[in-house]
């Protein structure tokens, strides 16, 4: 064989507020057979996120954008399919960045091995993963939730807020989730086990989230943003935590926020009630906690204290479709792209 056909998807436009099926482009091209030193890593899942939307834009962030005509970024399970790495061998599961694309070379650094018999190789993705540990890190170390006080997080049922609310029970403290729908309502109480959920598509949902919280929010792990952060202000008390990892109901904004400045009124309150509020990137935490974070989420996994839910499309040919659904949040569960099968 001359080379290994790769079919990959990469960034054809910058997006203009909502992406559009346009702003991506399917390629096919030839990878060489590995070298020494390297593997070749065939996709079997690829993880959806949020924060892939950002990295589609030219600004400054965290992270470097994604260029026109490169492959979109992106977390991914691969099957070591060919070696020449004294490290690794064929059939060896992996976690690793190969993107939006079925197959790609790797020189084996930054690859973790994956057990699948300790849990299914997809949830390193989720739970055992940058989710996971985004919602650990984030509730553990900002948060830090004490027993019987109140934790409230919205988008309770995806990958980082089941996790926060979770982790939130297991260390004692009470979980309040919002979500949208009754399904997911559902969800974040009969098989999560939150103590109580909202749901922020309700008219009458900041009278529905004071009920669900009578004696105010402690905790408020911010990753939507929007109007659900309209209901949970009045609420927070004080010396309330808030750990700021993501703004979703933001990605697909364009110019300037219409209406009054509200600013000043936040900055009051942050002022008033002595708030913390700390945003954060996850692999800030990523050298002193994950060793930690593995350890105590693989035990809770095993004592059954950890549920999940994930969203499996099948093809990379629909990975488009499905990112631009979750930023409208048609997503229930964590969202993963099937490539392969194990």
């Amino acid at each position: 064989m001359t080379g290994i056909r790769n079919t990959r998807i990469v960034l054809a436009n910058r997006p203009e507020g909502r992406p559009q099926p346009s702003d991506f482009r399917t390629e096919e091209v030839m990878l060489d057979e590995p070298a020494e030193g390297q593997v070749l890593l065939e996709t079997l899942y690829l993880s959806l996120d949020p924060y892939m939307r950002g990295r589609m834009d030219a600004g400054p962030s965290y992270a470097d954008p994604v260029e026109l005509g490169d492959v979109m970024v992106g977390g991914t399970v691969s099957r070591v399919a060919r070696s020449r790495h004294p490290d690794w061998t064929e059939g060896d599961l992996v976690l690793s960045g190969a993107g939006w694309q079925t197959h790609v070379i790797s020189d084996g650094k930054g690859l973790r091995r994956l057990d699948a018999d300790a849990a299914p190789p997809s949830t390193a993705l989720h739970v055992l993963g940058m989710t996971g540990f985004t919602a650990y890190a984030g509730l553990l170390t900002i948060g830090k939730p004490k027993a019987g006080e109140t934790v409230v997080v919205a988008a309770a049922s995806g990958p980082v807020g089941s996790m926060v609310g979770q982790i939130a029970r297991i260390k004692g403290a009470r979980a309040v989730g919002i979500a949208g729908g009754p399904d997911k309502c559902a969800f974040v109480t009969d098989e999560l086990g939150f103590d109580a959920v909202v749901d922020h598509r309700a008219p009458d949902f900041a009278e529905k989230l004071a009920q669900a919280c009578p004696d105010g929010i402690d905790v408020y792990f911010e990753n939507v943003g929007g109007p659900v952060w309209d209901a949970v202000q009045p609420l927070l008390n004080t010396f309330a935590r808030v750990p700021v990892c993501g703004l979703v109901a933001h990605y697909n904004d364009r110019g300037d926020a219409s209406g009054p400045d509200r600013l000043p009124a936040m900055m009051g309150t942050v002022l008033k009630k002595s708030l913390t509020v700390r945003g954060f990137i996850m692999s800030e935490f990523m050298h002193d906690q994950m060793e930690d974070f593995l350890k105590d989420t693989a035990g809770w996994i095993a004592d059954g204290r950890i549920h999940w839910r994930e969203d499996m499309v099948e093809g990379l040919e629909n990975a488009p479709e499905a990112f631009i659904g979750m930023l409208e949040g048609m997503n229930f569960g964590k969202l993963i792209v099937k490539l392969a099968d194990l």
